[in-house]
């Protein structure tokens, strides 16, 4: 059994997905392995993946879906079936690879050496040292949208929309991805809500973990455009509904 299982939601991703980089990831690192989610693509996603998947075997894995769910659909199938492999860690990566599969390992560190963590999230923060880079305009809406979802839930979050999220695997972690999001673009949110919900304020702001990356690239092709933004916002108006401040 591998030591952690990612999901990889995918979507149209014939000309993006770099293949190569799944082959040698797995070939240096033997106990993390992959499930690739086609969510309806009308490209050549699927027999891209059907070909890494065989190249990959036992290390890859795809669940194709029927029709496309969006990508918090996507995220909920996969994780529902990668809860179920009994991995100790499961999470979910952008397929733009926009956060390097080597940041994988930073990831598992923090589990290893924080008993009481849960829930590792990746968090792009512009520090000196590190390469992350993000056109001005998505960092300054990202920075605003943070701002109120730190309202929304009460905690001082700086990134919830990054594409890399850790879990460890039980029961409990499990319950958050059983009913269907009440949203798409900003279903991160809530995930936070939900674990807020289920564990209570401080016991899962405890077991909340932001880790800084190393290194986070806009990726060329990208299906994020600033006008999501407004979506999200109106996401966000439906979750505050739903949830209410302090997601409680």
């Amino acid at each position: 059994m591998a030591a952690a299982l990612i999901v990889v939601p995918c979507f149209n991703e014939a000309k993006r997905l770099r293949a190569d980089a799944f082959r040698a990831y797995c070939a240096a690192v033997p106990d993390v392995d992959f499930l690739f989610v086609d969510d309806g693509s009308r490209d050549e996603t699927l027999a891209r993946l059907r070909d890494l998947e065989r190249e990959l075997a036992g290390r890859a894995g795809v669940l194709a879906l029927e029709r496309n769910q969006g990508k918090a659909g996507a995220v909920r199938e996969g994780m529902r079936a990668a809860f179920k492999t009994g991995a100790p860690l499961v999470g979910y990566w952008d397929a733009d690879l926009a956060t390097p599969l080597d940041e994988i390992a930073r990831f598992r560190a923090v589990f290893a050496t924080h008993s009481g963590v849960a829930w590792v999230m990746g968090a792009r923060v512009q520090l000196l040292g590190r390469m992350v880079r993000r056109s001005p305009i998505r960092h300054y809406l990202g920075r605003v949208f943070a701002t109120g979802v730190s309202l929304l839930l009460e905690l001082p979050i700086y990134d919830t929309q990054c594409g890399a999220k850790l879990f460890r695997n039980d029961a409990a972690m499990a319950s958050l991805f059983e009913a269907p999001f009440n949203v798409n673009w900003t279903f991160d949110v809530e995930l936070l809500a939900r674990f807020l919900k289920l564990r209570g304020r401080d016991a899962a702001r405890d077991s909340l973990y932001e880790l800084p990356l190393e290194h986070w690239e806009d990726v060329a092709g990208s299906k994020v455009k600033a006008s999501d933004f407004l979506v999200a916002f109106g996401e966000i108006a439906r979750l505050w509904a739903r949830y209410g401040r302090g997601a409680r």
